[in-house]
C-alpha cells in the first residue's frame, strides 16, 4: 500500500512542478511562495481547528513538540525558496533530474541513521540512478549551467539537499505525530515565517518586482497538499522504507519533463531522453525490489 501511495505522491509532485514553472515565469517569486503557503494552510485549516478545539495548541508533544514541527517548517521553507528561484531560471529538463538526485542523499542518511538495508535489485537501481545523475550534469554544462558559473544550479542543488534533510526528519516526526497533524502545523508555521520574511523585505525596499496573479498559483497548493498527504501516510505505514518512498517520488520528473519537451520546446532532448530512461529503469528496479521484500 505504501508503494501505491508513493506513486500517487509522485504524480502530484510532477504537476506541482509544472504549476510552479508557470507561476514564477516573469513573476515575483517570493509573493508566489507566500500565496502558496497561505493556500496550503487554508486547505489544512480544518485539521488545525479540530486540534486546537479538542486538544489545545500543545497537542501531540506540547511546546517542545510544536518546536520540532517548527524546525520542519524552517527546513522545508528554506528548500522552497531556493527551489522556486531555481525552477524560474533553469530548464525543466535540467531542474527535474537534479531534484531526482534527492533519493541518493536520502539513501545515505537512511542507511546511517535508520539502519535501512537494500536488496541486490534495489542496489542495481541505485547504481543506475547515479549514472543518470552523472549524465544530466554533463548535459547541463552544454547548456551553460555549469557548476562554476550558474548560481541557479547551486540553488537547485541546495534545495535538493534540504529536501533530503526534510525527508529524513519526516521519519523521525512520524514516530511522534499523526501525518495530518504534522502537515497542518508546519503549513501554518511556514505561512507565519514567509509573511514575516516578505514583510521585512518590503519594508527595506526589496519587494522582488511586479506580481501577476495566475490560477496556477492555487494549483501549486492543491497538487502539493495532495502529494504530501500520500507521502506522509506512506511513511506512517509499518514496514515502509524512506529511501524507497523518496526514490519513487522522484518519478515525478516525468510530468515536468514532458511539459518541458512538448510545451516549452527545451533543447538536447535526445540526450535527456536517454538519461530519463535510465532514471525510469532505476525507479522501476527499486519498486520491484521493495515488492520482493514486502
Amino acid at each position: 500500500m505504501w508503494i501505491i501511495l508513493g506513486l500517487f505522491s509522485a504524480l502530484g509532485l510532477g504537476f506541482y512542478d509544472v504549476m510552479k514553472k508557470i507561476s514564477v515565469r516573469d513573476n515575483n517569486v517570493l509573493t508566489v511562495l507566500l500565496l502558496n503557503t497561505l493556500f496550503g494552510t487554508l486547505l489544512l485549516s480544518p485539521v488545525l481547528v479540530e486540534t486546537v478545539a479538542n486538544r489545545g495548541f500543545g497537542a501531540g508533544g506540547g511546546f517542545m513538540g510544536q518546536m520540532l514541527i517548527m524546525l520542519k517548517a524552517i527546513i522545508v521553507l528554506s528548500s522552497w525558496i531556493l527551489g522556486y528561484f531555481a525552477i524560474k531560471h533553469l530548464p525543466l529538463t535540467i531542474q527535474g533530474p537534479i531534484n531526482a538526485s534527492r533519493p541518493v542523499m536520502v539513501l545515505v542518511g537512511a542507511l546511517l541513521i535508520f539502519g535501512e538495508r537494500l536488496n541486490w535489485v534495489q542496489w542495481i537501481g541505485i547504481t543506475l540512478g547515479f549514472l543518470s545523475l552523472f549524465m544530466i550534469s554533463r548535459i547541463g554544462s552544454k547548456e551553460g549551467f555549469s557548476m562554476r558559473k550558474s548560481i541557479w544550479l547551486w540553488m537547485s542543488i541546495g534545495a535538493t539537499f534540504l529536501g533530503a534533510v526534510s525527508a529524513l526528519y519526516d521519519k523521525f516526526l512520524l514516530t511522534r505525530f499523526q501525518p495530518l497533524q504534522v502537515q497542518a502545523w508546519y503549513s501554518l508555521y511556514q505561512l507565519i515565517l514567509m509573511s514575516v520574511t516578505v514583510g521585512l523585505l518590503r519594508l527595506n525596499g526589496h519587494g522582488g518586482g511586479r506580481f501577476r496573479w495566475r490560477w496556477s498559483i492555487l494549483g501549486i497548493s492543491l497538487f502539493l497538499t495532495g502529494a504530501d498527504l500520500c507521502y506522509f501516510y506512506a511513511l506512517s505505514i509499518p514496514g515502509s522504507m524512506i529511501s524507497i518512498v523518496s526514490m519513487i517520488r522522484r518519478g515525478s520528473v516525468l510530468v515536468p519533463f514532458l511539459y518541458g519537451v512538448f510545451v516549452l520546446h527545451e533543447k538536447n532532448i535526445k540526450a535527456k531522453l536517454i538519461d530519463l530512461g535510465l532514471l525510469i529503469v532505476s525507479l522501476g528496479l527499486l519498486v520491484l525490489g521493495s515488492l520482493a521484500v514486502n
